[in-house]
Order: C-alpha cells, then structure tokens, then sequence
C-alpha cells in the first residue's frame, strides 16, 4: 500500500458518506490548510444531457456573502456609458481601442461587459473571448444599456454558471476564511440559481450530486435533500 503524505494524514473527517451541507462546509474549511487563503469550490452533478438545446443550464448567481476575489473587469463602451463603467470600477473601458489591445493579446481581466450597441465589434473577437467563457451573453447580464450597474455586480459577487459537457456545474463560492455562516449562504444562493434554471428537458433527478472541496483539500460530498430541507 502506497506510503501516506504528511498532507493525507493531517486530512480530518474525509468519507465517502453524503453530508448535511453545513457539516461538509466545516470539513472543509478543517482541510484548508495551506498558507494561503484557498478558495472553496462547489460542483454539482446535473441529471442533463448539454448535448440537447433543451437541456441547456446557464446562468448568473449573486453570492450574499462575496467571492472574496478581487474581479477585474473589461467593458466595451462608448461616451456617457464608458464614464459610467469607470466610475464604476471597471479595469478596461474602450470600444475600437479595447478591441485592438484584446486581440493582440491582452487578457488580463475575469469578466467582460458591453452595451448592445458594441455586440457587433465585441462578436469578432468570439475565437478570443469564447474558448475562455468570457463572451459577454445578455441571459448572464453582461449585454446590458446598464453597464454600471453589470460592473458593480460581477465586483460584488455575482457569479457565472454553465453546465459543461459531462454535465456538471462548477464554480467558486467564498475563501477558506469565510465564516461557517457565509458559506452556508453561498452554496445555498448558488444551488438555488441552479434550480431555478433547471431546464425544461430535464428528466428524472435534477440535482444528483455535489461536492463542496478547497483548493488543497479533499472533496466532501453533500445530501442535495439537505439544501432543500
């Protein structure tokens, strides 16, 4: 039998039984043990099949208590609109020249936004945006006149959801040094969204697994019925 590392044996409370979800929080915020503060993760396993336009899930969550990262933002806007982005804290504001530095390479943002009046420049750059999943989308809010308001969401919390192919929903919901009680919050909002995108397609069970885990940590496997209780 393999040798354990020192990590592996320093792991409290790992099993292969389903959780109520606030105890699956605790143990993991027990095995984030690293020196930096490591993100918690959610993924859930959807009875979907994403190969089918009816069974599609997609998405956009406001988690009450924050990611705890700081989301840097790239808008694509003109006059009155592009000041109202700065202002709002937006990173990267431009239209035509926005475009120039996005297609030689630059990528340093997490979330972009556009007016629909930009769709047009911004559609161009589909094989740049696109393979990343950060082609903005009116049905997760980032096609929106109200580009201000977009830009203060995606910095406070607000957090896109997509089924992939195996499908399965996966996402950050908080920091390690969150309190018990905001990630309780967090995974509660996240699963809820899920639900209420559930497609019309979807047979059967609807949320069949999910697994809460840290960066460094093991995952621990939550009771879906213990987020619906």
């Amino acid at each position: 039998m393999a040798k354990q590392t020192k990590a592996q044996k320093a792991r409290t409370g790992v099993t292969l039984e389903l959780l109520p979800f606030a105890d699956a929080i605790k143990l993991v915020k027990d095995n984030a043990k690293a020196k930096f503060d490591e993100s918690i993760e959610i993924a859930v396993n959807l009875g979907v099949d994403p190969r089918h336009a009816d069974q599609q899930v997609r998405g956009v969550v406001n988690l009450p208590s924050g990611t705890g990262r700081d989301v840097r933002v790239a808008v694509f806007a003109k006059d009155a609109k592009a000041d109202e982005a700065r202002a709002a804290g937006a990173e990267y504001v431009g239209a035509e020249d926005l475009y120039e530095q996005i297609n030689g390479g630059l990528m340093d943002f997490d979330r972009v936004i556009a007016s629909p009046d930009m769709m047009a420049l911004v559609g161009r750059l589909g094989k740049v945006l696109g393979p990343r999943g950060l082609m903005p989308n009116p049905k997760v809010g980032t096609v929106t006149p109200n580009v201000a308001q977009a830009v203060k969401d995606a910095k406070g919390g607000a957090v896109e959801f997509r089924v992939e192919k195996a499908g399965i929903a996966h996402g950050g919901i908080g920091k390690a040094s969150f309190t018990q009680e905001a990630l309780e919050a967090n995974v509660k909002a996240y699963v809820d969204a899920l639900n209420r995108a559930k497609p019309s397609g979807a047979k059967g069970t609807y949320v069949k697994r999910i697994t809460l885990s840290s960066t460094m940590g093991p995952g621990f496997k939550v009771d879906p019925a213990s987020l619906t209780a």
